[in-house]
């Protein structure tokens, strides 16, 4: 394709979302190399983000960028080599198997506690915080906290399994606010290193473990931000330790992106360059690895609260940036704003959802009393 044309086809389709190349309004693009026309075209979303990277392009706000685009679904139309490949090697590998399953923790948690302490709320939870009676980071996170706390009906010498618990906030929490014990597992060693330090003087025990080597009794299990590191290859292992694992009288928790269509791979950059081996579900995913195993008691999405999450963390994330920046490059910088924001588009977009949802073994008698 000649390059002339190359352009006038994605001006075009960029056209349909009402964005200009060279405009002067903030969603709108500046490119610094005209290579990154081909790029994109041929690498679909790798290009599209190693090419801004690299500083072939910019916008003043990407966020609102990645929302017009989506909205028209212009993902759709451009696809590339990258996109086709991690569809193929999504088929052909189990890319969560076990012995893969603390590569999550070395590529992306383990990159540097500070870098999170200054992105995050002050209890370091990395997922999507509750918005609805909140009015910065701090709140909105203790308010999802507690509503996951109250989902659950936690009460006072419960055991309690954290499948996924990060820095050790959600345990710690639950642990203070709702006097239970908790046994927290994370597949990062600097995520248990500060876990450690963090819940030294509560009844809480931060392990190094993967889910599936879990044979324990709990009153109540919950998963927060974790689901995405699963694969569609395991969620039916997956169900089947919580319900081992879980009381017959117990409740499950699971907190997770989700997706508006099945998938069997993430997006290409993502994959790459922050979320290797991740996976959105989707409803029909999640219901058909239940069917038979779990009922489902309450559904609750919220995604749009995750773009609010995600413009927070991206604030704290660039206010902080020269108390950080000796550990990290200029490329990190490109790299991870654009991460946030374009994420933070996505679900602006409501291409992604946000779910909690709560299952018990059997169905509760009398049934179940739904909280937001």
């Amino acid at each position: 394709m000649k390059t002339q044309t190359i352009n006038n086809t994605l001006n075009a389709w960029l056209a349909s979302a009402d964005v200009q190349i060279g405009g002067d309004r903030p969603w709108d693009l500046q490119v610094h190399d005209n290579r990154f026309y081909a790029r994109v075209l041929a690498q679909g979303s790798l290009g599209l983000g190693e090419s801004y990277m690299a500083g072939w392009w910019d916008c003043a706000h990407l966020d609102q960028f990645f929302n017009r685009i989506l909205r028209v679904k212009l993902h759709e139309k451009v696809s590339g080599l990258g996109d086709i490949w991690s569809v193929i090697k999504s088929k052909i590998i189990n890319l969560q198997k076990p012995s893969r399953a603390f590569t999550i923790g070395r590529k992306h948690y383990d990159i540097g506690n500070t870098l999170f302490q200054k992105m995050l709320d002050k209890r370091m939870i990395y997922s999507c915080g509750y918005w609805r009676f909140a009015d910065n980071i701090n709140q909105a996170q203790e308010h999802k906290l507690d509503l996951v706390c109250r989902k659950l009906g936690l009460e006072p010498g419960m055991r309690v399994l954290d499948i996924g618990c990060g820095w050790g906030g959600t345990a710690r929490f639950a642990a203070e606010r709702y006097g239970v014990e908790v046994v927290g597992l994370t597949v990062s060693k600097k995520q248990k290193q500060l876990a450690d330090e963090f819940c030294r003087d509560w009844p809480i025990d931060i392990r190094l473990q993967d889910y599936r080597d879990l044979n324990e009794t709990f009153d109540r299990i919950f998963s927060i931000g974790m689901f995405e590191h699963v694969g569609y290859k395991n969620y039916a292992d997956y169900f089947q330790v919580v319900k081992k694992n879980l009381r017959d009288d117990g409740l499950f928790l699971l907190h997770c992106i989700g997706g508006n269509h099945s998938v069997t791979q993430t997006d290409p950059w993502i994959a790459k360059y922050i979320f290797p081996n991740s996976m959105i579900p989707s409803v029909q995913q999640i219901a058909e690895n239940t069917e038979g195993l779990l009922v489902l008691e309450d559904w609750h999405n919220f995604g749009v609260d995750y773009d609010t999450t995600l413009m927070a963390w991206y604030e704290n994330f660039n206010n902080s940036w020269d108390e950080i920046k000796q550990d990290y490059d200029d490329l990190f910088y490109r790299q991870w704003c654009y991460y946030l924001l374009s994420c933070a588009g996505s679900f602006r977009a409501r291409s992604n959802q946000l779910w909690q949802c709560v299952f018990s073994k059997d169905g509760l008698p009398g049934g179940y009393q739904s909280i937001r």
